[in-house]
């Protein structure tokens, strides 16, 4: 990833979360296809290149480490947000959507069939960053 796409997906999240306080810096480990994401100290999440379609495009992923019944409480204090807020997928009882207001952000599944830790997933796509200044 360049400089120019770093600053942009900050610029995105920061948009997208409702909070400055998001940093997105090269990943150490692979800093040509991924991103660190990280709130304070803490790393949070992890965004990495999709180059499959022959569209760029990019994939962020972030761990979240808590039960069903706390999980918009916690993305809330996370991010100091009252606006995040999980809304049902229709049909779908797999995954939940993550919204900030109106605006959807992306879904978020669960990853063991206890529920008690989940990954929210959000894609995002080229013409997503156009608008980002920064």
């Amino acid at each position: 990833m360049n400089k120019d796409e770093i600053a942009k997906l900050q610029a995105f999240l920061r948009r997208s979360f409702g909070n400055d306080g998001i940093r997105v810096s090269p990943d150490p480990k692979n800093a040509t296809e991924a991103a660190a994401v990280q709130f304070g100290e803490r790393r949070i999440a992890t965004i990495t290149i999709d180059d499959e379609d022959g569209d760029r495009s990019f994939a962020f992923a972030m761990k979240i480490p808590v039960g069903r019944e706390v999980l918009q409480e916690y993305l809330r204090r996370l991010f100091e947000n009252d606006k995040l807020k999980l809304v049902a997928r229709g049909r779908k009882t797999d995954s939940v959507e993550l919204n900030n207001g109106e605006d959807f952000l992306g879904v978020i599944s669960a990853d063991d069939a206890k529920g008690s830790s989940f990954t929210l997933q959000i894609a995002i796509l080229d013409f997503d960053l156009e608008d980002d200044e920064f």
